[in-house]
């Protein structure tokens, strides 16, 4: 049985769920979720959508409105609890485990892994699985839809591992780096009634050349590459991207392998 925090949850138990949507509330006003719905119901047309890491259905839950199927896999069934108990949720189906390895019936138009979650997936074995994992899953011509960061290596001087990105009077947060194996970890330490609480969770970060090796290995192109879900266009100055990859076309008298 899973503890207090839900062990077998992950990083994402019980203790992260019940504040998760408060913690990122600005990645669930519609200026963050309209985009990203408008990008991926294009890409879905008339098709099934597939998140991996479905969370609490930040897009799954607007996607299904706007008529779009939606199925999900993710490891954290807190995190899942709170989907399932918003409207609609009832009408998406999830199922529990590792969405690198997790397969579910079907063929779907998209695949989707958005809000950096390919990071949480901490080896390069891990992520290449999942660019397999996502391209068996879809049908000729769907394709796969990643949003995530650039490494922010340039932020960090010589000798330096850590990089902070939020301080206030009650949090503090900071990324450290390990340049040789491409691990990173988010720490956050902030204070509750007056004493300090830490928490971090270990991500490996993923170069956008890297990822496109990936997809070929799991024989996918890519299709289009913008700096965020509105097209800008990516350049080496872009501090994310949302990258698109396709499953080739059958051809007349062959069957794409599994």
């Amino acid at each position: 049985m899973p503890d207090d925090d839900g062990y077998e949850d992950g990083y994402f138990g019980e203790s992260v769920a019940a504040r998760y949507d408060e913690s990122s509330g600005d990645m669930f006003g519609p200026d963050a979720v309209d985009p990203v719905v408008e990008v991926l119901a294009g890409l879905a047309g008339d098709g099934p959508a597939l998140e991996l890491g479905i969370g609490t259905g930040r897009i799954a839950l607007p996607l299904a409105a706007r008529g779009v199927p939606v199925h999900g896999i993710d490891m954290s069934r807190a995190m899942v609890a709170r989907l399932q108990a918003k409207p609609g949720g009832d009408r998406i189906g999830v199922t529990i485990g590792d969405f690198a390895t997790t397969r579910v019936p079907g063929t779907f138009a998209v695949s989707y892994l958005v809000f950096n979650t390919i990071n949480n997936l901490t080896t390069q074995d891990a992520q290449v699985d999942c660019f397999r994992n996502a391209a068996a899953h879809l049908r000729p011509g769907g394709c796969f839809v990643i949003e995530v960061g650039v490494p922010e290596l340039r932020r960090l001087p010589p000798g330096q591992t850590a990089v902070p990105f939020h301080i206030s009077p009650t949090k503090w947060a900071f990324e450290t780096y390990d340049v040789v194996t491409q691990a990173m970890s988010s720490h956050y330490v902030t204070l509750v009634d007056g004493r300090a609480e830490h928490s971090s969770v270990p991500f490996r970060y993923v170069w956008p050349s890297e990822l496109d090796l990936m997809a070929r290995l799991a024989g996918l192109r890519l299709r289009d590459r913008w700096e965020d879900w509105a097209g800008t266009p990516f350049t080496s100055e872009s501090r994310r991207h949302v990258s698109v990859w396709e499953k080739a076309e059958e051809k007349a008298g062959e069957k794409t392998a599994d």
